[in-house]
């Protein structure tokens, strides 16, 4: 079983006041082992970055500003993704982001039926219990040291290792 673990970072909170993607990461899974392959891209999000945006992921306009539209890379991004299931954490965040992105760029909409949102996984498995990627990499010993800022396929490749330990440990 193929799965796609993936994160995005963004320009804001809400697509419908038009925020954007400014970086998707993607790692790919096979019977629940990581195989190495990933996506990776930096999207020029053809607005100005706010400076609350910039403080969680530390993305400018600067360093943005040569990067793809996401409709550049959407053909490359969906051929990644494939028929694959997706596993998200907060999948409606990132799900709302991705289906106004792939609807603005005349891509169907990805359902959620082929979606695992690891936040509402640890809900049900830690009722109470803190639930952010950060607290899941502590009460799973994922070592997130080099996690300074929010990116997309480092918060990608620990969302993997979590998610493995969520469904009951790293062995298929």
């Amino acid at each position: 079983m193929r799965e796609i673990v993936l994160d995005t970072e963004t320009t804001g909170l809400e697509p419908a006041e038009g925020h954007r993607i400014v970086e998707i990461g993607a790692v790919e899974l096979l019977n629940h082992l990581p195989t190495g392959t990933t996506f990776h891209a930096y999207l020029n999000p053809e607005r100005p970055m706010p400076p609350e945006a910039e403080a969680v992921h530390g993305l400018t306009d600067a360093f943005l500003a040569d990067k793809p539209r996401f409709r550049d890379e959407a053909g490359r991004f969906l051929s990644f993704i494939g028929e694959a299931r997706l596993v998200i954490h907060n999948a409606a965040f990132d799900l709302r982001f991705l289906n106004a992105e792939l609807t603005a760029s005349g891509h169907a909409e990805i359902g959620w039926a082929r979606v695992v949102d690891t936040l509402a996984l640890a809900r049900q498995r830690f009722p109470g219990s803190p639930a952010s990627l950060d607290a899941l990499c502590r009460r799973f010993g994922v070592d997130n040291a080099g996690r300074a800022l929010h990116g997309a396929l480092l918060d990608s490749r620990l969302l993997a290792e979590v998610y493995l330990e969520l469904i009951g440990g790293r062995q298929p």
